[in-house]
């Protein structure tokens, strides 16, 4: 029986990767309402994956635990500098302006894979890839809503908002040198949490979670765990893995179909209806998605 190769699945694991990310605007309203914050929801699903994580590996494979010291910076940027950095400075975002001018600025994202993947992995800029880029970000614009956003958008809240989309480029950045220096997408991402749990303690109100727990109970602790495998654990596995085989720009491309699942969920969950442009939006990101994977896409030096 032939073996398949993983390149062949990549973006479509990339892809599926950026749709369990969009439902987690369902999982966040739930524990909202069950009095967690934002940096505590980040904090406590980074906690919950390590600790899943870990000894899942453990028992796989411990080899895939075995990291040098020339492993620990790149692990402490997708950990830190990406998720904690990204994730604080979209939520400040958020408390700055509306949800949608935020969702704009943290996609510009592809935009800082692109560039800094030229001069760093020698990464080309092709047509290819340019056209893609441009339609997916039109794309995200339109989904979020840029009509109405651009009215609330302050200093403050452009750099916040371009510190997200930055944060969020780096763990593509960081994961490829992970990568290149050869850590397995599965250690990566076990590192990627146990640096993130570490540098959120310092953001998160844990007497908050304490409080949340002791109210709910076992039910707000399985919705966590939950919550944690479909829009951590799984995405972020699936993301590095096929990372591994996409370079860095088309794969931020292709994770953008984020904020399409999070419309449609929407409209199907909570009866959202969607707008004629958001409609549209949606059909770039799409066509974006198409371009880039039925184009050759040559795995990253």
């Amino acid at each position: 029986m032939e073996v398949i190769p993983l390149k062949r699945f990549a973006p479509l694991l990339i892809i599926t990767a950026g749709c369990l990310w969009g439902t987690m605007g369902l999982f966040v309203r739930h524990l909202g309402a069950m009095g967690l914050s934002s940096m505590e929801i980040v904090e406590a699903r980074s906690i919950i994956a390590m600790l899943i994580l870990f000894p899942c590996t453990a028992l796989r494979d411990r080899s895939l635990l075995k990291i040098r010291l020339k492993n620990i910076w790149p692990l402490i940027g997708t950990g830190v500098l990406s998720m904690v950095f990204f994730n604080f400075c979209y939520f400040s975002t958020i408390a700055t302006m509306n949800l949608s001018a935020a969702a704009i600025l943290l996609y510009t994202a592809p935009i800082f894979v692109m560039l800094m993947s030229i001069p760093l992995f020698r990464e080309k800029l092709t047509l290819r890839k340019a056209l893609a880029l441009l339609l997916a970000f039109s794309g995200c614009c339109l989904v979020s809503g840029i009509a109405s956003a651009t009215a609330s958008l302050t200093a403050a809240g452009l750099l916040l908002g371009l510190g997200s989309g930055f944060g969020y480029a780096l763990y593509s950045i960081f994961s490829r040198i992970g990568l290149n220096q050869g850590l397995s997408s599965i250690t990566i991402t076990n590192y990627t949490f146990l640096m993130a749990a570490i540098g959120g303690a310092f953001f998160t109100d844990f007497r908050a979670i304490l409080s949340a727990l002791h109210t709910y109970g076992l039910l707000l602790l399985g919705f966590l765990v939950f919550y944690c495998i479909v829009t951590t654990i799984l995405p972020y596995l699936l993301y590095t893995a096929g990372l591994s085989q996409v370079e860095n720009g088309p794969a931020s491309v292709m994770a953008s179909v984020e904020p399409v699942v999070a419309t449609l969920l929407g409209f199907l969950v909570f009866s959202e209806t969607p707008t004629i442009s958001a409609v549209i939006g949606m059909i770039l990101v799409l066509t974006a998605l198409v371009i880039l994977s039925i184009g050759p896409s040559k795995q990253a030096a």
